[in-house]
C-alpha cells in the first residue's frame, strides 16, 4: 500500500507499507515518469514502514518499465529513504554505492522530518 504526500512538483514524496502491490508500482511509476518529463530533476522521499512484501504477479513489466530510468539518472536530484526496518536501509545503502552521481541518503523513521526537509530544500 502507498500514500503520496503533497509536495512541490519537482519532488515525489510517498509512504509505503506492508505489501507493495503491483497496482503500487503502476502508480509510483506513473508519477515519476511525468514529474521526469516537466522537470530537469526531480527529488525523491521515499518512506517505508513494516513492508513484509513485494506482490510477484506483474513485476518482470514494471522491471522493464523501469529500466529506461537508468539513462535518466542525471535527472534525479536528492533521494532520501526512511525506513523502520534495518534491512530496508542497508539495501538502499547498497544501491546508492551503485547509484554514486545520484545524492542518496537514508534515515531512520526519527529523523523522518529532517529527510523531507533535505528533500525539498531548494
Amino acid at each position: 500500500m502507498h500514500d503520496f504526500l503533497p509536495t512541490a512538483d519537482d519532488v515525489i514524496a510517498l509512504v509505503v507499507r506492508d505489501e507493495v502491490a503491483s497496482t503500487d508500482l503502476e502508480a509510483i511509476m506513473d508519477r515519476l515518469e511525468a514529474r521526469l518529463q516537466r522537470h530537469g530533476q526531480v527529488h525523491v522521499y521515499v518512506e517505508t514502514r513494516a513492508i513484509d512484501g513485494i506482490a510477484l504477479a506483474g513485476l518482470g513489466a514494471h522491471v522493464a518499465r523501469a529500466m529506461p530510468l537508468l539513462g535518466q539518472l542525471k535527472k534525479f536530484g536528492r533521494v532520501a529513504v526512511v525506513a523502520d526496518q534495518a534491512w530496508v536501509r542497508v539495501g538502499s545503502r547498497l544501491e546508492s554505492a551503485l547509484l554514486p552521481f545520484v545524492s542518496y541518503r537514508v534515515f531512520e523513521p526519527a529523523q523522518r522530518e529532517d529527510a523531507l526537509a533535505w528533500v525539498q530544500q531548494g
